[in-house]
């Protein structure tokens, strides 16, 4: 079943680094002697970013656990039924949950929003990459610290037991830097896009008050959100090229109050 689409959201603005961030890239990467732990970095320019994946997963998981034990109701052939949201999924290590049919992933606040494999339910949502401002760019550029628009991290990790240091060295990208970050919501249903668009919202509060990336508990990864703008986009303003159909804000809920009016699509 195809699912219409009445437009998109598209929420930018910039998230700077309150302390170092470490996303590691593939221990493939590791040279001889080279740092123990290093950041992804773009092929081309070899400036650090942020992978799309890692900010999404991320939302996703501190939503699943705000959201755990939570009841939504959905409805299968005719009947109304009723599910908890648990971790349903368990793999090694890995917990998470993801409704089993699309019925279900259709009405779930987490997988109708972040998608759902099992329920062959896609995403509404694309994250892109984050990548660095162009001044945080020129300023990176400038350090000096042993490592190409990073820093070094030494630690060590000591056994409990038999006091035996492990040292090692993580690389991260400084505190202060900035990045560009987009968002961007498809509107698949008009009666949930108000109650979407709020928990996109809290996830991204949420995600201030944690961490995003490696060695959170150690004062890793603090980000803030700002300078935020939601433009919508409303599928008349790309089937017949309305301009009064588009409109950017400073707020979300302004954007939702837009969203309800009929009469620009």
């Amino acid at each position: 079943m195809i699912k219409m689409l009445f437009g998109k959201v598209v929420l930018r603005g910039e998230m700077e680094l309150k302390t170092g961030l470490h996303v590691g890239a593939s221990k493939e990467t590791m040279k001889i002697g080279g740092i123990d732990s290093p950041v992804v970095r773009d092929p081309i320019t070899d400036f650090p970013y942020i992978p799309g994946s890692s900010l999404k997963g991320k939302i996703r998981s501190l939503w699943e656990r705000a959201n755990k034990g939570k009841k939504f109701k959905w409805t299968e052939d005719s009947t109304e039924k009723e599910e908890t949201i648990d971790y349903n999924i368990k793999e090694a290590e890995i917990q998470r949950h993801e409704c089993r049919i699309r019925e279900m992933a259709e009405m779930c606040p987490i997988c109708r929003v972040f998608g759902s494999a099992k329920g062959n339910f896609p995403s509404s949502v694309i994250v892109r990459d984050l990548d660095l401002t162009e001044k945080s760019k020129e300023e990176l550029s400038a350090i000096d610290t042993g490592l190409k628009y990073t820093e070094w991290k030494f630690e060590n990790v000591i056994d409990r037991i038999t006091a035996q240091a492990s040292p090692r060295q993580i690389e991260r990208i400084p505190a202060g830097s900035k990045f560009n970050f987009e968002i961007i919501y498809n509107i698949k249903n008009k009666e949930q896009v108000e109650e979407d668009l709020r928990n996109i919202k809290k996830c991204i509060e949420l995600l201030q008050d944690d961490y995003l990336g490696g060695q959170g508990s150690r004062g890793y990864g603090k980000v803030e959100f700002t300078n935020l703008k939601v433009t919508v986009k409303k599928i008349g303003y790309y089937l017949e090229g309305k301009e009064e159909a588009k409109s950017e804000f400073d707020e979300i809920e302004d954007a939702i109050e837009f969203i309800k009016r009929d009469e620009d699509n």
